[in-house]
């Protein structure tokens, strides 16, 4: 089987005669907040919502595939907002997950391809919202980088962003302030959003003010609320530098430790009200971050998720020196990071910060597709309520990405972008795996469907 022949095969049954959809005596959960509404009926026309009301009340066309879903509830289709994916032929996975949309945090010339292929209907994928080039400073983490040690070079960087059709500008770590206002002037006159990471020599308080939409990861905020920030950041910037690597690693854990020991209740409430006045969403990403605190666990190996991704991932994550070069010590400071981290998301959840879910797809045991859940189950566990957790994949992306006039909630005139659960995801949030159908651009993929998406996928990445 060739690495396409999945998605186009799938894409055989949307060839067949047009033809309405009528989902039955539902539960909606439709993600605006709203109670979940029982014995509903939700017609699909073409690609969009074209009625919703109570079963029987609602007319179902003559033409309708109809699909009874007592027992069942309806939700948007979920977005994953922080995804790194090349592999044009596992695109489908996302889909079999209720992925219908995700935000690629890295874009590079083959997703403006798949992108154009996805809409016009010859590829099997996600909507896809792209990064351009990463930018960074002079000596950038990542080589393959926009190295920018000016202000003319990050202008020039957001310039190359646009001209080559991408969304939005990513920002990364080791940005010098000067270039990386400069970005976001740049940005701001090109009118595309700026996301990534808060580089350590600006912080989290001031990419916000300086018109940063997202942050990723959690970046910044551990030291942003602490009383002693300005102190730290200093005695971080120094403790990087120090060589052997070894001096340098327990200084940042001591560092780190008195990092979690100086929070400052007002301070991080201010903090706070600045990220929600100014409109600065968080991506926390914990399914990487947890990673980070327990890459040595043995059940990463035992995953029975890994048959489903191709061999050059099995042995890139294998591979990663996470796995086996860390220090006893250093895990059991990144748990308490952890830990923090978990405890800072329901802070800002509850002081009206915005969250959206993020995986941060293709790092080690962050599964394309099946890892948005464990996301959700993580924003639930850092005290979201199952709704505000399912708002972080629905709602709240549409919100960021001023799409809610067409996705993100379950309502009449929207796209059909949706995914027919078998249990209430608000009961348990862990029942949004639990799939009956996923419904994408109006064309719906039963659990058969999608049972031989993934077997058809399975296959393949055991032969590659």
């Amino acid at each position: 089987m060739s690495r396409y022949a999945i998605a186009t095969l799938l894409l055989l049954p949307w060839l067949a005669l047009a033809q309405s959809v009528a989902i039955t005596g539902v539960t909606v959960i439709d993600a605006t907040g709203a109670a979940p509404r029982q014995d509903m009926t939700v017609i699909i026309s073409g690609n969009r919502i074209s009625a919703l009301g109570k079963t029987g009340e609602v007319g179902v066309p003559a033409d309708s595939r109809v699909v009874d879903a007592k027992g069942k509830f309806l939700i948007p289709g979920l977005w994953d907002m922080h995804v790194h994916w090349n592999d044009a032929a596992y695109l489908p996975l996302f889909i079999a997950n209720g992925v219908t949309g995700m935000r690629i945090m890295w874009g590079l010339p083959p997703h403006l391809e798949q992108r154009k292929r996805i809409a016009e209907g010859s590829l099997l994928g996600p909507r896809m919202v792209l990064a351009g080039p990463l930018i960074d400073g002079p000596r950038p983490y990542w080589k393959e980088s926009v190295a920018a040690a000016t202000p003319e070079q990050g202008r020039q960087a957001v310039q190359r962003t646009r001209a080559e059709g991408y969304d939005f500008v990513k920002v990364y770590d080791s940005l010098p302030r000067a270039v990386f206002f400069a970005v976001a002037d740049e940005a701001r006159k090109l009118n595309l959003p700026l996301s990534g990471h808060a580089p350590a020599a600006v912080g989290v308080a001031a990419a916000s003010d300086a018109g940063q939409k997202t942050i990723e990861h959690l970046t910044g905020m551990l030291i942003g609320v602490s009383a002693v920030e300005e102190v730290l950041r200093r005695e971080f910037a120094a403790a990087s530098r120090l060589a052997p690597a070894a001096e340098s690693a327990s200084m940042l854990r001591r560092l780190g430790a008195r990092m979690l020991d100086t929070y400052d209740a007002d301070k991080a409430a201010a903090l706070y009200a600045k990220l929600k006045a100014n409109g600065t969403w968080q991506v926390p990403t914990f399914t990487v971050l947890r990673f980070n605190s327990y890459a040595r666990e043995p059940q990463h190996a035992a995953d029975p998720r890994l048959r489903y991704m191709p061999s050059w991932v099995r042995e890139m994550w294998a591979r990663d020196p996470r796995s086996r070069d860390l220090l006893p010590e250093e895990l059991d400071h990144q748990k308490r990071i952890f830990q923090r981290r978990l405890e800072l998301v329901g802070e800002m959840h509850r002081a009206g910060v915005g969250i959206l879910a993020g995986s941060d797809v293709l790092n080690p045991w962050c599964f394309a597709g099946f890892s948005l859940h464990d996301e959700l189950e993580w924003l639930v566990k850092a005290g979201l309520s199952p709704m505000a957790a399912l708002q972080a994949a629905t709602r709240n992306p549409a919100v960021y990405l001023d799409r809610l006039k067409d996705l993100g909630t379950v309502e009449q005139g929207k796209l059909a972008d949706l995914v027919l659960l078998d249990a209430d995801p608000l009961q348990d949030i862990r029942n949004t795996r639990k799939i009956a159908s996923v419904i994408i651009e109006g064309k719906l993929l039963s659990r058969e469907a999608l049972d031989r998406m993934l077997g058809d996928i399975e296959r393949m990445a055991a032969a590659n």
